[in-house]
């Protein structure tokens, strides 16, 4: 079987990435480019700084790799270790003292892409609402907002990232809503929740 071959399931790409290193190459293609948008939504980093983080998750993933659960979704499991690595590396850049910015631009870009913007409301004042009720947001209601609206994760796959229960997921989700709703109905965003 060669590595050039899409139709493999994850858990198959891992049992052959464990017997040939070439297959992980697939494993990094599918999961590349969201990771990197997943890790510019929840963090306060560059894109520079994200592919950085994005290679050290890779190796992580790698080195890691005979430790995945079968019994969980592969996507799950790679979720939980970026939102581990970009817990550490807020932390560390909090411990050095660094000042943590948004790159607003980037994050409003990757939003605009995202979103089903109602067409009674202009893109741009939506984009820019929606970033900065998010960025206002306490990390964990953030998280489980863009795993849920943005990355389109069930209950059960958030659960197993954030390793917390379904019911706390839920919990989380809840009050996020509400959190995102007292904001947005500040600005007539609700429309976002109603996914």
């Amino acid at each position: 079987m060669s590595p050039e071959n899409s139709s493999i399931s994850d858990g198959e790409l891992v049992r052959f990435s464990l017997e040939n290193a070439d297959f992980f190459a697939q494993i990094v293609q599918k999961y590349e480019k969201p990771l990197l948008r997943y890790l510019l939504r929840i963090s306060n980093i560059s894109r520079e700084e994200a592919e950085d983080l994005l290679q050290e998750i890779f190796i992580k993933t790698y080195q890691n790799l005979r430790d995945f659960d079968a019994s969980l979704k592969f996507s799950s499991w790679i979720y939980r270790i970026a939102h581990n690595e970009a817990i550490s590396a807020w932390r560390k850049k909090v411990s050095r003292g660094e000042k943590i910015n948004l790159e607003k631009a980037e994050a409003a870009q990757l939003l605009h892409s995202t979103l089903d913007v109602a067409t009674q409301i202009d893109d741009q004042f939506l984009i820019e609402s929606v970033q900065t009720i998010l960025c206002d947001l306490p990390s964990k209601y953030r998280e489980v907002l863009v795993l849920r609206f943005l990355e389109n994760k069930d209950y059960s796959e958030i659960s197993d990232i954030l390793r917390r229960p379904m019911g706390s997921v839920a919990t989380l989700i809840s009050r996020a809503k509400k959190y995102f709703e007292r904001a947005a109905c500040k600005v007539n965003l609700v429309k976002f929740l109603e996914k």
